[in-house]
């Protein structure tokens, strides 16, 4: 017996397209982990949307921040169990991306009041 072959579809590239890459961050995560992360090995933690590509990140950190980025990781944040009441809830899960900056490269979260 034969098995099916499947084809491979080449990787996505990097999306050109700017008014997606605006849509890909939708926040940093600063977090008591996150900012020891950014003191430590100088990367920046940012909440993504849950279908983002690791170049698309890149792409969108270098067009919002005008940084040059070295490496992205990604990581799939599960949902909390809750309760509400008698009823058992879950929160929705989330994606997490640690993006490495070159050496000399910052960026600044500055609180605005």
């Amino acid at each position: 017996m034969n098995a099916p072959q499947t084809t491979k579809t080449p990787a996505k590239t990097a999306v050109k397209n700017p008014q997606r890459l605006m849509q890909v961050l939708l926040a940093p995560q600063v977090s008591e982990k996150s900012t020891y992360v950014a003191e430590k090995n100088e990367q920046v933690v940012f909440r993504v949307v849950g279908n983002a590509t690791k170049p698309e990140i890149k792409a969108a950190v270098e067009l919002l921040f005008k940084v040059e980025v070295e490496s992205v990781q990604v990581a799939n944040v599960k949902g909390k169990q809750k309760r509400f009441g008698k009823m058992n809830g879950r929160r929705k899960d989330w994606k997490k991306a640690y993006v490495c900056l070159k050496p000399g490269q910052e960026i600044n979260f500055q609180a605005v009041e």
